[in-house]
């Protein structure tokens, strides 16, 4: 059973901001109002504010409109690929990636389900091991970064050292080092008690 599109529903992009999800909601319940007709349009306007209230009260909420937006995808994805149900499948012919696409999209719980709930959870708990694996990395880089900084800084040093020591640059060395108004101002400040 293929899923209502709230955002063709509401008319908005599905990259729409909150705004204009509820700039277009209040242009859509005030056009089909049901007061404002009668008859059999007054049912139809009836059914389409229906709808319209469904939808925008799905995508004006965070949590229910990513799920939404995962359904949707899911529901796109598979339709697209549009495989036959009275085809039979041949998942040894298959990619894993399609395998385990086509395994999600045909299982795919309904939004606001108790399976779409413990799917997002799965979901959540897969990215905090991933999440987990990143920051033990990204601490590694850091500790490899130190190490870098320190090294830099020690060659520095020594290279200055060599050069104050060597007669051809002694001189420059010592003007560039105690001569100049920005180091002057440096040790002035460590002087000072």
């Amino acid at each position: 059973m293929l899923m209502k599109n709230y955002y063709e529903i509401l008319e908005v992009n599905p990259k729409a901001s909150k705004e204009v999800i509820e700039k277009a909601y209040k242009v859509l319940v005030g056009k089909y109002h049901p007061d404002l007709y009668r008859g059999e349009k007054q049912q139809y306007a009836e059914k389409r504010t229906k709808e319209i209230n469904e939808a925008y009260h799905v995508l004006s909420d965070d949590f229910l409109r990513e799920q939404y937006d995962r359904e949707l995808e899911k529901q796109n994805l598979y339709t697209r690929q549009s495989v036959p149900r009275e085809k039979k499948i041949n998942y040894n012919e298959m990619k894993q990636e399609q395998r385990e696409t086509l395994q999600k999209t045909t299982k795919a719980p309904q939004v606001g389900s108790f399976g779409a709930i413990i799917q997002i959870v799965k979901e959540l708990i897969q990215d905090l091991a991933r999440n987990k694996q990143k920051r033990e990395k990204k601490k590694e880089m850091t500790q490899q970064d130190v190490f870098a900084i320190i090294l830099t800084i020690l060659v520095i040093v020594i290279i200055v050292n060599i050069l104050c020591l060597v007669p051809f640059t002694n001189g420059w060395m010592r003007e560039f080092l105690f001569e100049n108004p920005l180091f002057n101002w440096i040790g002035n400040l460590f002087a000072k008690k």
